[in-house]
């Protein structure tokens, strides 16, 4: 059965008057109430309230995110990820992070040398100033701008920072001269070494030395690598022998090895010479062998060792007499610089001392010793010219009298017994004259004297003398400026010829007079230092 009751649509419009009146209908087909769509004006009045509540919301959130973003920019926390020096300092308050930098910038660095050889310095020593400040500034930025938060972005959280620093170049070159004092080794030459009485040649050998000026280039240039890596690879010259090669030399040296040398020690009092022969098991104790400039082996001398061989042979000379040990290295060493193989020394003696018996004068104890009495007064101050018995005194070395260095291969011997001037040249006996030698009242001193003055023509005022070839030999008093010598036969006045009939006996005031012909003979060939030695 069809009802003929139709349905309204649901998407019929109904005016605002007709949902009013006709908010339910009744089917009465159906029988039932039906109820039809109609406009909900309270549905209308729920949208403002919703688009309040979500604009509160945003404003609320951007004002939050406004402080929390201004909190953040004046915050002094680090972004995390943040690295300095490697080391991950991201959460740090800038006072935490300042400690943590004062820490990591006293870890060591590693310097090596071309040998791989270490040495450890913190960057302040080696002139590195780290400004702690401006490094927590660059730290503390990062994330607090646009370009740093789109790095941080990039780099997916983690970012190195680098230190701020500066170099001081003064500090850093003088830590670099320190560690050239030890890193530095010259180069060695090929040498020689003597073993078992052979030489023997040594190898050579490279050295190294600290580049300053171009490690100093190097950390001035990559200072961050230098810093990053805690490593600086220091720039080392190498330095290389001049002499490589020694054998021609090693041969030389073992000629050499066979040479014997001489000591002749000269004793001027006693006129005489002795000679030593210095075999090599002895001489090398005192000798150091070496290459010089021209690759030549060159003896050396070890100063202190031939000073205690010298000290030895000294000792042997019996008391009283001894070597000046200076003077003898001296002597060697010139000599063997020379090439030379004889080394003439001489003995000098010690002061003596004398105890006066009974009855002996100055003078007496002068003629005894070889001294003029005046050099016994001058060596005891306060003496006066009586003596007793048993008294003391100093006697003056001989060598007092022999000034200047003597020669050793002549000699002039006097006899006052004899009256004879005898003339000797290499221990050969020269020459043999007649000599006049000084009168009882002014006596010729005996002694050991030597040649000191050459004077054409000399003047004694004392006597009015005019003394030609004169050849000076002993002053009578220390200090006088008259001296006694060799002369020939003098003029008095300047016209008067006086004692040439007189040769032969004691006619002078202590001068030794020889006839004008061998006087003039004497002076040409007894140069200065000649040994004078006058007998009794």
């Amino acid at each position: 059965m069809q009802s003929n009751v139709s349905r309204r649509p649901h998407n019929h419009q109904w005016t605002e008057a007709t949902v009013d009146a006709n908010r339910r209908t009744i089917d009465s087909t159906q029988g039932v109430n039906v109820w039809y769509p109609v406009a909900n004006k309270s549905r209308r009045r729920l949208w403002p309230f919703l688009l309040a509540i979500f604009a509160f919301l945003f404003f609320g959130l951007a004002m939050f995110m406004g402080f929390a973003t201004a909190w953040w920019l004046k915050g002094d926390v680090i972004m995390p990820g943040v690295r300095v020096f490697r080391v991950d300092v991201g959460g740090l308050s800038l006072d935490e992070m300042q400690g943590q930098l004062e820490t990591l910038w006293q870890r060591p660095l590693i310097l090596l040398d071309s040998e791989e050889q270490t040495w450890v310095a913190s960057p302040q020593a080696l002139g590195f100033v780290l400004d702690i400040e401006a490094t927590t500034g660059q730290a503390r930025i990062i994330g607090r701008t646009f370009d740093s938060l789109e790095g941080w972005l990039e780099s997916k959280g983690q970012v190195d920072v680098g230190p701020v620093y500066s170099l001081d170049v003064v500090t850093t070159e003088a830590f670099l001269l320190a560690i050239a004092a030890q890193t530095n080794k010259s180069a060695v030459d090929a040498g020689l070494v003597i073993r078992n009485g052979r030489a023997e040649m040594t190898p050579a050998l490279e050295g190294q030395a600290l580049n300053i000026k171009a490690t100093l280039s190097q950390i001035e240039r990559n200072p961050e690598i230098i810093l990053d890596e805690s490593r600086l690879l220091l720039v080392i010259d190498p330095l290389y022998p001049d002499i490589v090669d020694a054998s021609d030399a090693v041969k030389s040296a073992n000629e050499m090895l066979s040479t014997v040398y001489t000591i002749e020690t000269f004793d001027p009092v006693a006129g005489q010479v002795s000679a030593n022969e210095v075999l090599p098991e002895a001489w090398l104790g005192w000798l150091t062998l070496e290459i010089n400039e021209d690759g030549q082996p060159e003896w050396l001398v070890e100063k202190s060792h031939l000073k205690t061989f010298l000290d030895e042979t000294s000792n042997s000379l019996g008391p009283g007499r001894y070597l000046k040990t200076s003077e003898a290295v001296s002597a060697i060493e010139q000599a063997i610089a020379n090439g030379e193989t004889d080394f003439p020394l001489r003995i000098y003696y010690s002061e003596r001392q004398h105890v006066v018996q009974q009855g002996e004068t100055l003078a007496s104890i002068g003629r005894q010793y070889g001294m003029p009495y005046p050099w016994i007064q001058q060596a005891n101050p306060g003496l006066e010219d009586h003596l007793y018995s048993g008294q003391t005194l100093v006697i003056p070395s001989p060598d007092q009298l022999l000034p200047l260095p003597v020669i050793d291969n002549k000699r002039i011997v006097v006899s006052i017994s004899e009256q004879k001037t005898r003339v000797y040249e290499d221990g050969n006996l020269k020459w043999e004259w007649l000599a006049s030698t000084g009168i009882n009242d002014s006596p010729t001193s005996p002694g050991i004297f030597q040649i000191q003055s050459h004077e054409p023509n000399a003047y004694a005022g004392n006597w009015d003398l005019w003394m030609p070839n004169f050849l000076g030999v002993y002053r009578p008093v220390p200090g006088s400026e008259f001296m006694n010598g060799f002369h020939g036969f003098p003029t008095r006045s300047g016209y008067n010829l006086l004692w040439t009939g007189d040769l032969g006996r004691r006619v002078t005031y202590g001068c030794i007079l020889l006839s004008t012909e061998n006087a003039s003979t004497l002076y040409d060939w007894a140069e200065d230092g000649v040994i004078v030695e006058v007998q009794i």
